[in-house]
């Protein structure tokens, strides 16, 4: 397995770009089943995950090629062929092409999707909400068996503000027969892009961005081009190797709006941070300042993707912080990693307690997900000597050129394989 073998110590300073969303691109590519047309996708991020839905997309029938960093995509010839459990396990978002495939042909064999352990991440509200829209739904040894002749319109209130849950139903919707409404549906700008995409190639959906979506259905979808959002995660994880690192940087090709709830608590550590227009800039402190509580939440509020960073800026800031995950109970796997490298974090549940050190020292570390993966390089980086991430390809799920990228801020990564 490929690793990471991190110097750390250097205060990171310059400018970084930031990719497309991968929680937006990936739903987006399941959309395109929906068009018999040609679509264009704009800035494809190299990550692996991207790389295995277009995977997936071609054992659909989908026409896929590849002009630098666009994606051609061609569905003219999209079939609704069983998406086998070699493929579906390959990442989590292979789930949307269930919603995709039941809104354009009305039926879709699956298996259930992979993805990264950070827990339960059950796919009932996906499927509570497709039989309440008329959906027949057999499951049979791991695999889903779905008839949606019977397609009908309404309203539906999912239990939890899912995105998946949210994107599945929309996607499934906007060929349908009759109006639905989706309640309590999530807010996520990653979601709101989604929309609009479908919107630009002829869909009528309304509300995205707040609690209430409706769908008017059309007939047909219509090929376009587009250019998914920049990734927040990414741009937020840079942040906060900047902060942690005492460093200077600016990111840029961001949406600062889309992540408040970080700039708040990153001020609230005692860093500058300065925004305009696509661009925010960061000075980082001496000494770093416990924020006290981070409260995972679903959108507008701090995002799990980015707690795994925040609880390493934590552990190496002054004073205790409580951190709570409300959304994967299983998000602090990273934590005694972290240990090893003499961070103080008690766990219980769903909540670490942090006491901040003064220093962290290198060790050998595993990432065991995509999020605590990226945690653990913003570890070495700061930490005394030389500290080897190791299964890093989880982290290249979701970050492309990961190590070059921080080079060119001043870091001292060696990526081998």
């Amino acid at each position: 397995m490929s690793k990471y073998i991190i110097n750390g110590g250097a205060a990171l300073d310059g400018s970084v770009s930031v990719d497309c969303a991968k929680n937006a691109y990936l739903p987006i590519l399941a959309a395109t089943i929906l068009c018999e047309g040609q679509v264009i996708l704009n800035r494809a991020p190299d990550f692996v995950d991207v790389k295995n839905m277009c995977v997936i997309l071609e054992k659909l029938g989908l026409k896929i090629t590849h002009q630098g960093d666009v994606l051609v995509i061609d569905g003219a010839s999209a079939n609704p062929k069983f998406v086998p459990v070699d493929t579906a396990k390959l990442l989590r978002s292979s789930i949307f092409t269930l919603g995709a495939m039941l809104g354009r042909f009305k039926r879709a064999r699956v298996a259930y999707p992979g993805g990264c352990d950070i827990g339960q991440r059950p796919i009932n509200i996906h499927l509570k909400g497709l039989r309440d829209l008329g959906v027949k739904i057999t499951e049979s040894h791991g695999t889903l068996i779905c008839d949606a002749s019977d397609q009908h319109g309404g309203t539906i209130m999912l239990d939890f503000a899912s995105v998946g849950a949210t994107e599945n139903l929309v996607l499934f919707s906007v060929l349908g027969r009759e109006k639905t409404t989706i309640v309590n549906c999530a807010r996520e700008p990653e979601v709101v892009d989604m929309c609009n995409f479908l919107n630009k190639m002829g869909a009528r959906v309304y509300g995205a961005g707040t609690s209430v979506i409706e769908i008017e259905p059309v007939k047909k979808l219509n090929g376009t081009e587009y250019t998914p959002i920049p990734d927040r995660i990414i741009a937020g994880t840079y942040l906060i190797a900047g902060a942690i690192t005492h460093g200077r940087v600016e990111v840029k090709n961001c949406n600062p709006a889309n992540f408040t709830s970080l700039i708040d608590k990153l001020r609230n550590s005692g860093c500058i941070l300065r925004v305009k227009n696509d661009k925010i800039s960061l000075k980082s402190p001496k000494t770093l300042r416990s924020v006290g509580l981070i409260e995972t939440q679903v959108y507008p509020g701090f995002p799990t993707d980015l707690q795994a960073q925040m609880l390493v800026l934590q552990a190496l800031s002054r004073g205790c912080c409580v951190v709570r995950e409300n959304i994967f109970e299983s998000r602090f796997k990273f934590v005694p990693e972290l240990i090893k490298m003499g961070a103080n974090i008690d766990v219980h549940d769903r909540t670490a307690f942090v006491e901040g050190v003064s220093a962290l020292s290198g060790a050998d570390v595993v990432a065991k997900d995509l999020r605590g993966g990226a945690g653990l390089v913003l570890a070495g980086l700061c930490a005394n000597g030389y500290t080897t991430v190791h299964d890093i390809y989880h982290i290249e799920r979701g970050y492309a050129d990961f190590d070059k990228r921080l080079n060119e801020l001043g870091a001292n990564i060696r990526r081998e394989v």
